[in-house]
């Protein structure tokens, strides 16, 4: 059973002042946790700062935020029989779904507390929100959308550790564009745009979900595999040039590409992975045999 309220905080300023319209100690409260949900400006974080204190008032399993750039689910939650959903707006802008999960319905001075709750939250939660954006806007490739190298940096450092830990493999394959600087002398730099944005949507259409694509800048590409294989390279790389073959605008211009791939080995830092990959891409180039480099298992 899902029922939703709908919350809308017309002043997106919040006032201070409302926090001492109760006795003494719940004004204390409400400063306390006003504080507390000011020290971050992640999501996550936030909504566990909320979920302990929303706990002093109501019994419940679980608490979840659904915003439509980033989610977040308190520590510790899970299901239950019912579930009750507000709306979060402010000046009637959408700001997000909480969500809380719970064995009992929600008496109506619990709501009471919780809508006021709420008007806690909203600015800290908006903030955090905001900043998320901004950072997933400093991450991203603003022409093909993909991660940038900034992204790739962070990625690659987390696929290695977690491929360390789990004693698994992550491939690595570096791709450009072959003779790029010619399409964009003869044709102009609005065609050679939209053949980066062309071959970004190949390279999405070729990897699974779990692989990560990025542009370093001109037109230099990578793809992080997770839990590669030669196969799962191989059949990666068909894909990318399959698809560069059936899109009609890359075909236009006679666009082809060259791909370095290899594998991690388990003494590899990010600078020699990164190395024996740009290595491989330039033998490609040269159009030297391509060999695999495979992950060492000791």
């Amino acid at each position: 059973m899902r029922t939703v309220n709908v919350v809308n905080y017309p002043n997106s300023k919040f006032n201070a002042f409302t926090l001492f319209q109760h006795n003494e100690q719940q004004a204390q409260r409400n400063l306390a946790l006003l504080e507390q949900l000011q020290t971050t400006l992640d999501v996550k974080n936030l909504i566990n700062i909320f979920a302990i204190e929303v706990a002093k008032y109501l019994d419940f399993t679980g608490i979840y935020f659904k915003h439509v750039d980033v989610s977040a689910t308190a520590r510790g939650s899970r299901q239950a029989k019912a579930e009750r959903q507000f709306e979060l707006k402010i000046n009637d802008q959408f700001l997000g779904i909480i969500t809380y999960a719970v064995n009992t319905p929600i008496s109506i001075s619990d709501d009471k507390v919780l809508t006021e709750l709420h008007q806690l939250l909203i600015n800290p939660l908006n903030n955090a929100v905001k900043y998320h954006q901004a950072m997933q806007l400093a991450m991203q490739d603003s022409l093909t959308l993909l991660g940038n190298r900034r992204s790739f940096d962070e990625q690659i450092k987390r696929s290695m550790a977690q491929a360390n830990r789990r004693q698994a493999s992550v491939g690595l394959i570096f791709c450009d564009l072959n003779k790029f600087k010619a399409v964009n002398d003869s044709f102009g730099h609005a065609i050679g745009d939209k053949v980066l944005i062309h071959f970004a949507k190949a390279l999405r259409q070729s990897v699974r979900d779990t692989d990560y694509v990025f542009r370093f800048g001109g037109d230099e590409f990578a793809i992080i595999v997770t839990d590669a294989t030669r196969p799962s390279l191989t059949v990666i790389e068909q894909r990318i040039y399959h698809a560069m073959s059936q899109d009609e605008f890359l075909k236009k211009y006679n666009v082809t590409s060259s791909l370095g791939l290899t594998f991690m080995n388990r003494s590899d830092d990010v600078t020699s992975f990164f190395q024996r990959a740009d290595k491989d891409l330039y033998s490609q180039k040269m159009n030297m045999p391509q060999k695999f480099s495979f992950a060492s298992k000791g």
